[in-house]
């Protein structure tokens, strides 16, 4: 997870950091890895036609036993191939007060 193209170093610090204010949220708890990938391209594409600039995805933890959940390792993969690839320009994992580990800032493109 890191910067993009085009992200300057002070704005990847204040994504990191929790900083930027969420203007959406997208919960994919208890969804199956279809629903999951279905919402989530069509919550960026919203998203992006909205002008919304910083939102976070909830994939919950997973299981504690396990590397964690499904979710929490398939949405960076998702979110690395089109047409996420194109929407989203850097990635964070979220502080602990919007989810850790369970939870993502994403930093979105600009609509052209």
């Amino acid at each position: 997870m890191g910067q993009g193209a085009g992200v300057d170093k002070r704005t990847t610090q204040r994504l990191k950091r929790g900083q930027l204010p969420i203007e959406a949220r997208l919960d994919l708890h208890g969804l199956t890895q279809a629903e999951a990938h279905t919402r989530l391209d069509r919550f960026l594409a919203g998203a992006q036609d909205r002008g919304q600039r910083c939102v976070l995805v909830i994939t919950g933890k997973g299981r504690i036993n396990q590397e964690g959940g499904v979710l929490r390792q398939m949405v960076p993969r998702w979110l690395n191939t089109p047409p996420s690839r194109g929407r989203v320009l850097s990635m964070s994992q979220a502080q602990p007060k919007d989810g850790g580990g369970g939870a993502l800032y994403l930093l979105l493109r600009k609509r052209r």
